[in-house]
């Protein structure tokens, strides 16, 4: 989860956009196909990989672009931009040294720099890659600009990624639906969210797919339904041809029956002032789950098609909440106050973690099961 209206609406103000097209050789912000081939990444040093033994260590992570819980301008109520160097590094040894604790056998990322001024230019793939255990991974963009004014943000190149021990022989990037929402200005500057399909060589496994999705967070109008209608299609078409998959991220969503689809006053930023009016309809943008047509419905036809990481039952109950805004004060099990964060699978999926003790790491909590291979 992730607001970037107010800094692009900011840039707005800063340089006018007939300025920008003209002054630029290239587009400021990439478009990209339908479909088209994502970018494979091999780690400099290469971990001996065993077989697996019948199953598979599978997580998803949303790693905030490895700026740990500083109070960021974009989500957090804070006016930070841009970090230091050593402050990226000092974050990302902190996510290597639990990935290398836990020991997923394909990781699922979401939120990772490649080439953003905000960390250092610093590629967070390849980083990940060579400071732990895995040999191969894949990446998609999801905003990639050559050039964001707004308060010296930059460059930015951030999207989803997926780790793996073994080859990664193939990797998509399926395009999401631009949201409607917005105005033409304003929508040639978003995000442009994707599904990460790889495919990966599982030893004894003939076909075997790895799937990540970062859907939106802040839309008002259908875009978040689409985006979780297409990443079922997706796993349906891998279902129907008999392959085997993992497949999850940060849907943005909470899971079906939740107990509160309302978090405008836990995310309000000093000075604001939500509910003030007499039928409460005053909300932050992307705080309020309920704004379009049963948004907490949206996850049913995944938990009803496919085995998860979280069951049905459980996945509205705190101890498998995954995200916090960075004003909660409390720790432990009620720092958490949304899940947002999945995997779904077309195996057999049994020992799902929600990693609560990861909350000075990012601010979503991992989410970890085993996978039976068939």
């Amino acid at each position: 989860m992730q607001s970037k209206h107010g800094l692009i609406i900011h840039a707005f103000h800063l340089v006018g956009f007939t300025g920008f097209i003209l002054l630029s050789c290239e587009p400021l912000v990439t478009d990209f196909k339908d479909i088209e081939k994502a970018i494979l990444y091999e780690s400099s040093s290469k971990t001996v990989t065993q077989d697996p033994l019948g199953s598979l260590l599978v997580m998803t992570w949303n790693i905030r672009f490895g700026a740990a819980r500083i109070p960021w301008f974009g989500d957090s109520c804070g006016d930070r931009v841009i970090m230091t160097r050593g402050e990226v590094i000092t974050h990302l040894n902190d996510v290597a040294d639990y990935i290398n604790a836990v020991q997923p056998d394909i990781l699922l990322l979401q939120e990772v720099d490649t080439e953003s001024k905000r960390s250092g230019y610093l590629d967070q793939v390849q980083w990940l890659l060579d400071h732990t255990h895995f040999n191969y991974g894949a990446y998609a963009s999801m905003w990639q600009a050559q050039f964001i004014p707004s308060d010296g943000l930059g460059r930015v190149d951030v999207g989803n990624a997926i780790l793996s021990r073994w080859i990664i022989t193939d990797a998509e990037r399926i395009q999401l639906p631009l949201r409607t929402d917005q105005d033409e200005l304003t929508q040639y500057f978003y995000l442009r969210r994707n599904i990460l399909k790889t495919k990966i060589a599982i030893p004894n496994q003939n076909n075997f797919y790895a799937v990540c999705a970062h859907t939106t967070a802040f839309a008002t109008d259908d875009t978040k339904q689409k985006h979780i209608e297409k990443f079922e299609l997706v796993l349906a078409a891998l279902n129907t041809a008999g392959a085997t998959f993992i497949a999850g991220g940060d849907l943005n969503s909470v899971p079906p029956n939740a107990d509160s689809i309302d978090y405008c006053m836990e995310d309000k930023c000093s000075g604001e002032s939500y509910h003030s009016d007499a039928d409460g309809s005053t909300h932050k943008e992307g705080s309020y789950f309920n704004n379009f047509t049963e948004e907490s419905l949206l996850l049913l036809p995944l938990y009803s098609s496919f085995s998860s990481a979280v069951g049905l039952e459980l996945a509205k109950n705190p101890e498998h909440f995954t995200h916090s805004p960075w004003n909660t004060e409390s720790e432990g099990a009620n720092y958490w106050d949304r899940k947002l964060d999945y995997i779904f699978s077309s195996g057999s999926l049994s020992g799902g973690i929600t990693h609560q003790g990861t909350h000075q790491l990012s601010d979503h909590a991992p989410v970890s099961a085993i996978l039976e291979l068939p």
